[in-house]
């Protein structure tokens, strides 16, 4: 695994995820949330993005995460492993309340530095329908991609799937 791609819904748990990864694999770790949002919430342009995402998958080793449906397939173009978190949406909505009481008033580590977690009902909207709208958009872009991908369905599978994973030399777990 030398270009790794964690995505999967809002509350999964992608960049703790891809934090422990990126430290198993000694990748660099890429939030895709911390690429795209400036201080105070402000969105950055699409054109922004792309070009700090081009960057970072014309390199020969990272870790992505996030999925940010206008910039996937460029990443999945160049990845050889993608971790999807196929997570039941009551579990991504309990951790994301999790979230946002851990880290409320504060920023999170995976985000930009000014983007105070805070509570957003489009944004809860969003990931309660994830598997009308998000998640199709997901699978149809991955159907390609079938022999890259790694999906697990819960935290269970997540924790049996790192267990099995190598060491890479000089790297402890």
């Amino acid at each position: 695994m030398e270009r790794v791609l964690v995505i999967g819904p809002s509350g999964a748990g992608k960049s703790t995820l891809a934090t422990e990864l990126g430290r198993r694999l000694a990748l660099s770790v890429h939030h895709i949330d911390q690429l795209h949002w400036q201080p105070g919430w402000v969105e950055g342009s699409d054109a922004e993005l792309h070009a700090k995402l081009d960057a970072i998958v014309a390199s020969e080793r990272w870790l992505i995460d996030g999925n940010y449906g206008a910039t996937l397939a460029e990443r999945l173009a160049r990845a050889d492993t993608v971790v999807y978190l196929d997570y039941p949406i009551r579990l991504c909505l309990r951790r994301l309340l999790g979230r946002i009481w851990t880290y409320r008033g504060r920023t999170r580590p995976d985000m930009t530095e000014g983007c105070v977690e805070r509570f957003d009902l489009a944004f809860f909207l969003y990931v309660l329908t994830w598997n009308r709208g998000p998640r199709r958009r997901t699978e149809s872009r991955l159907s390609h991609y079938e022999g890259t991908i790694v999906r697990l369905r819960n935290p269970r599978a997540l924790r049996r799937w790192l267990a099995a994973l190598p060491a890479k030399a000089g790297i402890s777990s």
